[in-house]
């Protein structure tokens, strides 16, 4: 008998706001202290100053060619005139871990038809080991990959599926265009969504990922210019030696999905979110009832295979493994749903668990932000 009263993890300006402050904790800085993101800065001087000042032509040309991996540069390109390179790279890496909340909220939305308090859960993993280490393009990807597949599905239950194919057709290549994890994210979103459609529409097995596929075709198209532009060595083919199945490594990569600053917080964090996962699997074994996450339960399962299938390097890219780790771990807790009895009480410890995240990592930035004012003062 909830009818007509909506619970406050619904309501628009709670939501808003748990997307708003998902950014907060890197205001205060001028840039955000995130490892790889300083080198990366320093390409993007580079590349706004287009060879004309003579101290950096001296060292630096900037070529652009059209590959899997230039989310952020791209944005650069249209904001740095406008703010300069730091505040460009400040608003763009805020916008990131906000846009993944939004995300991650709005998958919840569409395959639950309303927000579980579980899924709030799922907010702090935006400041996963790979955000906190600058991968900012790949984050970036990501968070788009999950804005999306809502998206996607929301089509779906509008029934407009000729548009689909066409707008995802775009999406695609712009989603690869940013970074290719989240693209392939997307890929394994929709086609784990589209399983279950199929099945639902009363196909017979064999049938069902046959047509699966068909309809994720448009969502195909980046593997023209992958194809086209495969012999050029722009990914960069260095072995990273024995990178298979290096069990110790995986281990690891799975304890640091937030790895920050302090291990104990970290690891305790980590090990809440997995008890709710195996809360929420409890749950439905007992209840025996088709859980409205299927589609979600079907892509964290294909997201931990490929986490532990995958090489530590792939397509150039290192630490392929390790990102993965935090999304399939997303995915597996937005999958949940509202739980039957206490409710109210996870989404209490749900956004107690975001307020220590939040400001664990708010503090942790500050940190590294007067350590770098330091050395910067000293340089």
């Amino acid at each position: 008998g909830m009818t007509g009263h909506r619970p406050w993890w619904e309501h628009r300006a709670v939501l808003a706001l748990l997307i708003l402050l998902s950014g907060a904790p890197l205001w205060w800085p001028a840039f955000p202290p995130l490892t790889d993101l300083l080198g990366h800065m320093g390409r993007y001087a580079v590349q706004l100053d287009a060879g004309n000042s003579s101290a950096l032509s001296q060292f630096y040309a900037f070529d652009w060619h059209w590959i899997g991996n230039l989310g952020v540069d791209v944005l650069i390109q249209l904001l740095g005139p406008w703010l300069g390179v730091e505040a460009a790279t400040k608003a763009i890496v805020i916008a990131i871990p906000m846009l993944t909340a939004a995300g991650f909220l709005t998958v919840a939305r569409e395959v639950h038809g309303r927000i579980p308090p579980t899924a709030i859960f799922a907010l702090p993993l935006a400041y996963n080991y790979a955000f906190n280490w600058g991968f900012v393009n790949f984050s970036l990807s990501m968070a788009l990959a999950f804005l999306a597949f809502a998206l996607w599905l929301r089509m779906a239950r509008a029934g407009s599926l000729r548009l689909r194919a066409g707008l995802f057709a775009a999406l695609s290549l712009a989603l690869w265009t940013a970074h290719i994890f989240g693209w392939a994210m997307l890929c394994v979103l929709a086609f784990s969504a589209e399983l279950v459609r199929q099945w639902d529409g009363g196909r017979r097995w064999f049938a069902v990922p046959i047509m699966a596929g068909v309809t994720c075709l448009p969502l195909a198209l980046p593997l023209l210019p992958m194809v086209m532009t495969f012999g050029e060595g722009g990914a960069g083919g260095q072995p990273f030696g024995h990178t298979w199945f290096n069990w110790p490594l995986k281990e690891r990569w799975a304890v640091s999905i937030l790895r920050d600053r302090w291990e104990w917080l970290d690891i305790a964090s980590i090990t809440l979110l997995g008890l709710v996962v195996l809360g929420g699997l409890i749950a439905w074994g007992v209840r025996r009832r088709r859980p409205g996450g299927l589609p979600l339960i079907l892509a964290a399962t294909i997201m931990a295979a490929l986490f532990i299938l995958m090489p530590f390097a792939l397509l150039g890219s290192a630490y392929a493994d390790m990102r993965l780790a935090p999304f399939a771990l997303a995915t597996a807790l937005l999958a949940i749903g509202t739980p039957q009895r206490g409710a109210r009480w996870f989404g209490v410890i749900a956004l107690l668990f975001f307020g220590v995240r939040n400001v664990a990592t708010f503090w942790s930035v500050h940190s590294y932000d007067q350590s770098y004012r330091q050395e910067l003062s000293a340089l």
